[in-house]
């Protein structure tokens, strides 16, 4: 959903028994002029497919909660339940240690405790983790047999999947995250937040190379340049950055965190490999944009070819030797 009255006519034709919403965040806000309130309203569409059995399932930590409770309840749906950090949710999330290979989770889902880990990091991650658990439960399922799948669930490509490619040295590869579907100002955030948490390898750096973030509207520059100060928090040494929004974030930055700026991803595309060294982490994130394939997708397949090349150079050179 990137414009009001797109999430009716879906609900209309699926009439779901149980509609989830996880959260409202200033994503394709270019459309919405009425901000945070507009895409709670446009999310809270879902209602209108449902009937008077249908169960709302919504994120009592969001500003938007009563908001969004209350268009459920004007569309007829009597069972609404609750997930967030609040003392009152119906599914709440205890404690979450983040670290380098996961997420550690602590949570009460409707008055039972569950303690258990997942691949993915993240905090955004743990939260969206009670809205599921409470639905299972909600569903009578199989509350064991759902956390057994949570724990084996990896990030896919484009949304968080890390890849290790060796570049040369065996023991100390690169690591790719690719976030590269899409982008946003929280997602984009999130993600610095998991980076800082992936020390380099033996001389290596984090790196971080960003695409526009698209849809954001007449603050769009304005939340470009402000990613700069998160960026430095995260403790993330050099920062690539791609298109013309993105030349906003480029100029805020200290001299020492740029790294190069293209207007275009396949510009991008031919420079940041040979940037690189072993022990690298490298991001890369950015909006989806038009086309086949993610803009950013580019980059992380000339990044994905590195290896195959580092390979043909050294049968090169052993070639030539004989």
């Amino acid at each position: 959903m990137n414009h009001a009255n797109e999430i009716a006519p879906l609900s209309a034709m699926v009439k779901p028994h149980i509609a989830i919403i996880t959260t409202i965040a200033p994503v394709h806000t270019e459309h919405f002029p009425d901000g945070l309130d507009g895409i709670a309203k446009a999310k809270a569409e879902i209602f209108s497919g449902m009937d008077k059995n249908g169960i709302a399932i919504l994120n009592r930590d969001n500003p938007q909660f009563d908001m969004i409770a209350a268009e459920a309840k004007r569309q007829g749906i009597g069972k609404i339940f609750t997930f967030g950090t609040s003392d009152q949710a119906d599914a709440r999330l205890i404690d979450c240690l983040i670290a380098s290979n996961g997420t550690q989770i602590k949570a009460n889902i409707l008055g039972e405790d569950f303690t258990f880990s997942m691949k993915d990091a993240g905090p955004h991650n743990a939260m969206n983790v009670m809205s599921v658990l409470l639905t299972v439960k909600l569903m009578g399922g199989d509350m064991s047999k759902a956390i057994a799948a949570l724990r084996d669930i990896e990030p896919p490509a484009g949304r968080g999947k890390r890849e290790l490619l060796n570049i040369g040295d065996t023991g100390n590869p690169v690591t790719l995250i690719d976030e590269s579907y899409n982008a946003s100002p929280v997602a984009m955030q999130a993600a610095f937040k998991v980076m800082a948490l992936i020390d380099p390898g033996r001389g290596g750096r984090r790196i971080a190379i960003l695409g526009d973030m698209y849809e954001l509207g007449q603050d769009s520059a304005k939340m470009h340049r402000e990613l700069a100060l998160p960026l430095q928090a995260a403790g993330i040494d050099l920062v690539y950055t791609c298109g013309p929004l993105m030349k906003n974030l480029y100029d805020a930055l200290p001299e020492q965190n740029r790294g190069a700026h293209r207007d275009e991803a396949p510009e991008m595309a031919q420079i940041v490999p040979d940037v690189l060294v072993p022990g690298d982490v490298v991001l890369v994130k950015g909006s989806r944009g038009g086309g086949d394939k993610p803009r950013m997708q580019l980059v992380v397949e000339a990044l994905r070819q590195m290896p195959v090349k580092c390979t043909n150079s050294a049968n090169q050179i052993t070639r030539e030797r004989k």
